[in-house]
């Protein structure tokens, strides 16, 4: 199969998506997504099949992403690539099948069981539009054919995948999550971007928001007033659970937190807060800040804000681009160089 007609199969799921039936097809999955699990609310799982199709499945985009790779146009050997994929947020491991069968490479796939329903049913609408990707699609539960591997979970697990797949070509992913850096003179409009950065998804992505670095001075007021909009985190059941268990535990053991009713904010030295949790840590100047993210860089996926060069707009970390890729590595380029 050509590069050419691999990139047309993405481009034809991408106009579905987009589309009246697509849409109409897409909220059937969601239903039977979020009985599955119920962190995948509708809402969230349509508008994350939206964001692949307008950010990751149009031929703009394709075309511009295989630009950068001279060597996808050369013919080469389909490598067994076994896929271990997230669940944490809706089709999050779909990036990864992308990038294996846009090199040309066979798919051996293990979906999680938070998030099969909707890799299932793309890669089943993918095929209808290119039959030939049958041949490069696998599910299974072992990975004893496979050349190289891929695979996503929790520090814990990683350390298993490091010792099984020691002696394969692997690219072993470990947790990690975003931090902002507020100046103080934040928009009413940009503390909104930064709001949804933390409660899209709930938090519970490696893009989403689980720190915020602020000035000494800093009065979290103007921010709980520009969220008050996004209460509407509090309609999940599951939200709310930890939302109160959360605050229960800092008001018994008399942790100091600001609240606004669906968000706590609290000061702490980690980079992880618990869901319905934003940690914050004060400072005196950028350069402190630029110190400490260099120290936990491996630990960081995405740092929002104006303040630090190379920061992501805020409202954008939920909106990735083809070559945004997680942990920073080059996951097409690792593909194309397989041996």
């Amino acid at each position: 199969m050509q590069l050419s007609d691999r990139i047309q199969a993405f481009v034809q799921l991408g106009n579905w998506l987009s589309s009246e039936s697509g849409k109409q097809e897409q909220q059937e999955w969601a239903e039977i997504a979020y009985r599955k699990n119920g962190w995948f609310i509708p809402e969230l799982v349509v508008k994350s099949l939206q964001e692949l199709a307008q950010h990751f499945l149009t031929l703009d985009h394709l075309t511009a992403w295989a630009d950068r790779y001279p060597a996808l146009a050369q013919e080469r050997s389909p490598r067994k690539v076994g896929l271990i994929l997230a669940g944490n947020i809706p089709a999050v491991g779909f990036h990864d099948i992308l990038c294996v069968l846009i090199a040309g490479h066979h798919a051996y796939l293990k979906p999680s069981s938070q998030d099969e329903i909707l890799i299932r049913a793309l890669l089943k609408r993918l095929v209808e539009f290119e039959p030939r990707f049958a041949n490069y699609l696998t599910y299974t539960e072992l990975m004893k054919e496979i050349d190289a591997i891929i695979a996503t979970g929790s520090d814990n697990s990683a350390r298993h995948f490091h010792y099984y797949f020691a002696h394969k070509p692997h690219l072993i992913r470990k947790n990690r999550t975003s931090v902002a850096v507020l100046s103080g003179n934040e928009t009413s409009e940009e503390l909104l971007g930064l709001g949804r950065d933390i409660l899209t998804y709930y938090g519970l992505g490696c893009r989403n928001v689980s720190k915020v670095y602020v000035p000494n001075e800093y009065d979290f007021t103007p921010f709980f007033e520009a969220i008050a909009s996004l209460e509407t985190v509090s309609n999940n059941h599951k939200y709310v659970h930890n939302y109160d268990y959360n605050r229960s535990i800092y008001l018994v053991n008399r942790v100091p937190f600001l609240d606004n009713g669906f968000l706590s904010v609290t000061a702490s030295d980690t980079l992880v807060s618990p869901i319905s949790v934003l940690f914050y840590e004060r400072y005196g100047t950028v350069a402190e800040v630029e110190a400490k993210l260099a120290e936990q860089s491996e630990k960081i996926q995405c740092v929002v804000g104006t303040t630090i060069p190379a920061s992501i707009p805020f409202g954008q970390t939920q909106s990735p681009e083809l070559w945004d890729y997680a942990d920073g590595v080059d996951t097409l380029q690792f593909l194309i160089e397989l041996p």
